[in-house]
């Protein structure tokens, strides 16, 4: 398969560093709020370049991802919206009206990354308090729902956490949104075999991720099911590998070593198997941050979530992302601080180095002639 890649749109606010000092002042400032005209110059900017989507973020720090999307779906023609969806704060028929709208408005380009969640902390905040086990058993029962309301018969449903009565999708669309879904635990590999339509993990060296693939690949298989793939990572690319090392240096160096200690006391109480795995990688030490060539762990240092970063001069990063995709990964969410500038310098250096490789389609001619001006007055 192809290469898709995605970037990531920042409804949580942007800038230069990946956290505040201890005090909670920002290391550097100033940091962006997220105002629609900024999150919609990183939208315009991504669907320049050529990503498929954007993945739009749910979460205590974050604007509401649907309005997000549906503002933005207004300022873009192509661009999709992969919205991140946690079960159990929306019923199964409103997710599937609110999707059925949301791909009316945007034209069908609508996706869906269901996050479970791993942060019992956060889940609490929003009223929930289901175990870690039993909020993929929820995930399952959502996307069954969900689903089958999207054919647009009505379904009775009786399931532990969701009960519908003939419940209808009176206008549902032609263009079912595909189900991203992720997850390093065993609960989130069953969940997404039986359910989803591309399995998620945060990036990892190649070995982890190679195991996560193949597990999935095999639950999925035993039901005659076949899975896409794909991972998350950050990324800085620069015109030279020193360049690039440069930034990640330079990161680091906005760290407050208090930041980092507080936050890899929070990330030990973790329910998220995937946050375990990024806290393997690092060891919460500053030192061998690189745990393989061009894969850097600095972010996973003092930020939640996904905590790789691919480093190095353009043709290096695009390697790694070859080698990656031969194991068998075909979709790349990425993103970059700040994440203008970054999807330009991802999108003028690495992209078209993928689409000489041919693994990228190659963009029409009258796109390319289109972009042009817009990159002369890039950040």
């Amino acid at each position: 398969m192809s290469l898709h890649l995605h970037w990531f749109l920042p409804s949580h606010g942007d800038g230069r560093t990946i956290a505040k000092a201890a005090n909670g002042a920002a290391a550097r400032a100033p940091r962006r709020a997220p105002g629609i005209d900024y999150l919609g110059a990183v939208a315009q900017a991504a669907e320049r370049f050529g990503f498929e989507s954007v993945l739009t973020p749910f979460g205590l720090f974050c604007e509401d991802p649907w309005v997000v999307a549906s503002a933005l779906s207004q300022r873009t023609s192509l661009l999709k919206f992969m919205i991140a969806l946690r079960p159990g704060f929306v019923s199964p028929l409103l997710v599937a009206q609110m999707s059925a709208t949301l791909q009316r408005v945007s034209g069908g380009r609508l996706l869906f990354n269901v996050v479970t969640g791993g942060d019992a902390d956060e889940q609490r905040r929003y009223g929930d308090r289901l175990d870690h086990d039993r909020r993929y058993e929820r995930t399952a029962e959502l996307v069954d729902a969900v689903t089958r309301l999207w054919d647009g018969e009505p379904v009775d449903f009786a399931g532990s956490y969701y009960e519908m009565t003939a419940g209808l999708l009176t206008r549902p669309h032609p263009t079912r949104p595909p189900i991203f879904l992720g997850g390093s635990s065993g609960s989130a590999h069953e969940v997404a075999a039986r359910h989803a339509d591309v399995y998620l993990a945060w990036g990892e060296r190649p070995d982890g991720l190679t195991e996560l693939v193949r597990k999935v690949r095999t639950l999925a298989a035993a039901q005659d099911r076949t899975l896409g793939f794909g991972t998350r990572f950050h990324v800085i690319t620069r015109d030279s590998s020193a360049e690039a090392w440069s930034v990640a240096a330079e990161i680091m160096s906005t760290l407050d070593p208090r930041t980092v200690e507080s936050a890899q006391a929070r990330f030990a109480r973790t329910e998220s198997e995937g946050q375990r795995r990024m806290a393997v990688l690092h060891g919460g030490s500053t030192d061998r941050l690189e745990v393989y060539p061009n894969v850097w762990m600095g972010y996973g240092l003092a930020r939640p979530g996904a905590g790789a970063t691919l480093v190095g001069s353009h043709h290096e990063v695009a390697d790694r992302i070859a080698e990656y995709h031969r194991l068998g990964l075909d979709h790349f969410i990425l993103s970059g601080q700040p994440h203008l500038e970054e999807a330009y310098w991802f999108g003028e250096g690495v992209l078209p180095i993928l689409r000489e490789r041919g693994l990228l389609e190659p963009r029409p001619c009258d796109e390319t002639r289109d972009a042009e001006p817009n990159r002369r007055s890039a950040p």
